[in-house]
């Protein structure tokens, strides 16, 4: 089946994914849109899992005390960095969980070679695995 603009759209609407992955999907599938979305979306669910994980161990880290920061390095450069009182604040106003997807979701972003930290009051850090 010949695969065309449209049906890549449609997947890329569907599942979120870049449009090299939603063709791949499809020449898998002989141009099925429904079967290229189920063939992608178990992938996505795995992520979402993994998401979870890391949220629930840096939650624990956090709830241990003595953390000040929490911050995500890339090659050994901080690319990214929140203060442990922005999730308090966060989660007295209500958005509990949105500085935790927050982490989470830009350590998934940035890929492989990614580390998630918290960092102590006294300086050292903690790596979140």
């Amino acid at each position: 089946m010949e695969i065309t603009l449209e049906a890549v759209e449609k997947v890329m609407d569907q599942t979120g994914v870049e449009f090299k992955v939603a063709k791949e999907a499809l020449q898998k599938t002989d141009g099925d849109v429904d079967a290229a979305i189920k063939l992608i979306q178990p992938d996505m669910k795995d992520i979402g899992e993994d998401t979870k994980a890391i949220i629930d161990r840096l939650k624990k880290k956090v709830e241990e005390g003595n953390v000040d920061r929490i911050q995500i390095k890339k090659d050994d450069e901080v690319v990214f960095s929140v203060p442990v009182n922005v999730g308090v604040v966060g989660g007295i106003l209500g958005f509990a969980a949105a500085p935790w997807a927050l982490i989470a979701g830009a350590a998934a972003a940035f890929g492989l070679g990614c580390k998630l930290e918290v960092v102590k009051k006294d300086g050292t850090t903690d790596e979140v695995k």
